[in-house]
């Protein structure tokens, strides 16, 4: 998504002279050169292009020839009680060089900077942790990495990861995941299992997702994109030192690209959304880098079979309806959501708007609810992401 490679760029950029210190320093200053954008090699980087085939499970793993790439999962959670929790669970990679100015894979050198985080949210309640490492990518036995089969993503002991550790034609049906935080109430995390319930979907144009108008082909305004919204989930939770059994529905997205936000695109809302009748909704906004200036938006809708329909800007409105103070700033936690075309107009709602990422990279992340806006009637759930306010 676009917001993160610019966030991650810059945060990156704080970080990159220090953990790149195991490289000469004629080196050094050629990588930093092309660093994330900032200078002619950068040019380097692969880039998403519409066209380009996705091939799975080689797919699940990491594309370190890109600038950019996440392991995003959110999850809609249920204790015995009948109480709503949510989860998240990231893990970004990012392209310290690019790929033919890679130093060697020595003990000390990196090319990978790696960042995840662990969320866990309940009423009032929003826990945040956040971890750091770096890898190199001819290297598969680091502090962070991603492996495609038998998937495993990790960083430190935080791990999502396939049940079997016998490859399989796509290990992502059937995972873990595992990532727990101490603190002073006596910790947070989750140790979850997530079974495929659905297939995989490919976002826009057979995984190629356009981030601005007339971008289409264009190599600066797209990424790579699909995900898994059909988890099923279950497992234990922990929250201020109390566990329970957990049960619900998450969302796993993957998107990768060598792309920023360009200079009229000031953030981004994205939704992903599970409705009751087993429809699914991805839907997200840039603001800025539509036509004359609006907004860009763009969405898949998602029948119960998997089957999808690729929304284009003017398939569908996304409106905010009312706002919140969260961490000094008015955000929009309430919104009308209209796709003409397949009857849609509901009111998504953040039932909780304290749910600031007080990460590196701030952001908001919560669980959201969808009903009709004309009856009031409850038609599902799912996450609600803002940035940029």
């Amino acid at each position: 998504m676009s917001w993160r490679l610019l966030a991650l760029a810059l945060l990156c950029a704080l970080l990159a002279a220090l953990w790149l210190g195991g490289c000469d320093t004629d080196r050094k200053a050629d990588l930093d050169a092309g660093f994330a954008g900032l200078g002619e090699a950068a040019g380097d980087f692969a880039q998403a292009r519409p066209g380009t085939p996705l091939h799975f499970p080689d797919d699940h793993g990491p594309h370190p020839d890109y600038r950019i790439e996440w392991w995003y999962l959110t999850a809609n959670l249920e204790d015995e009680a009948g109480e709503s929790l949510g989860a998240q669970w990231t893990l970004f990679r990012q392209a310290l060089v690019p790929p033919d100015v890679r130093p060697k894979p020595t003990p000390w050198a990196a090319d990978q900077l790696w960042m995840a985080h662990l969320a866990v949210s309940q009423g009032g309640t929003h826990r945040v942790a956040e971890r750091f490492a770096r890898s190199h990518s001819a290297r598969g036995d680091g502090q962070a990495g991603v492996r495609s089969s038998p998937f495993r993503a990790w960083l430190d002991d935080w791990e999502l990861r396939a049940r079997s550790e016998t490859p399989q034609a796509d290990g992502f049906e059937r995972l873990t995941l595992t990532a727990h935080q101490d603190d002073e109430r006596g910790g947070f995390g989750y140790d979850l299992t997530l079974t495929a319930e659905g297939p995989l979907v490919l976002h826009g144009d057979g995984g190629f997702s356009q981030k601005a108008a007339g971008g289409q082909g264009s190599i600066s305004s797209g990424s790579m994109y699909y995900s898994q919204p059909f988890w099923r989930v279950d497992g234990e939770m922990t929250l201020d030192g109390e566990t329970r059994t957990v049960h619900g529905r998450a969302w796993l997205d993957r998107e990768w690209s060598s792309q920023l936000l360009n200079e009229r695109q000031q953030g981004w809302d994205w939704f992903s959304l599970h409705l009751d009748d087993g429809h699914k909704l991805m839907a997200f906004q840039l603001r800025g880098g539509g036509e004359a200036g609006s907004d860009y938006r763009s969405g898949t809708w998602v029948a119960a079979d998997g089957t999808t329909t690729p929304l284009a800007p003017d398939a569908l409105a996304l409106t905010p309806l009312a706002t919140a103070k969260v961490e000094g700033r008015e955000l929009p936690t309430r919104w009308r959501i209209e796709i003409p075309a397949q009857g849609v107009d509901v009111v998504v709602q953040a039932p909780h708007s304290q749910r600031w990422m007080s990460t590196s990279v701030p952001y908001w992340e919560g669980e959201v609810t969808v009903t009709d806006r004309e009856s009031g009637e409850a038609l599902g759930e799912g996450y609600l992401e803002m940035t940029g306010y």
